[in-house]
């Protein structure tokens, strides 16, 4: 999908002309863009974060010169997926995040109320 499907998309959801449409689209994504420039992240609950992130200095490779060269420390745009993303995305793989989550919390339930049980089991013997 590109911007001006984007922008037919909300004309179309949201009964506005396609300029309004555009400057709204305008408005989010420069909002964005100037938060994560000035260093802050724009989180969108269940959709994803975009934030700004430091990438070191490194040494690189000149394939055509065949020789190395230093790529400077940059700071680059990031976007991390939410939940909701990942999930309407790949289900399955939610799904598996989910059942290995309730999986691993079994265990830990089980020990939690077996050890007050044991207690109970000790003071009664005593």
């Amino acid at each position: 999908m590109n911007r001006i499907e984007l922008v037919e998309k909300i004309v179309t959801a949201h009964n506005v002309s396609k300029a309004e449409a555009a400057r709204i689209l305008e408005t989010v994504t420069g909002s964005i863009v100037a938060a994560v420039k000035k260093g802050d992240p724009v989180q969108i609950v269940g959709f994803g974060t975009f934030k700004q992130v430091a990438r070191a200095a490194r040494s690189g490779f000149n394939p055509s010169a065949g020789t190395k060269i230093k790529i400077a420390a940059q700071k680059v745009p990031k976007f991390v997926p939410g939940a909701a993303f990942k999930a309407a995305v790949d289900p399955k793989a939610a799904k598996r995040k989910a059942d290995s989550k309730a999986v691993a919390a079994k265990p830990a339930a089980a020990k939690k109320a077996a050890a007050p049980a044991k207690k109970a089991v000790a003071a009664k013997k005593k």
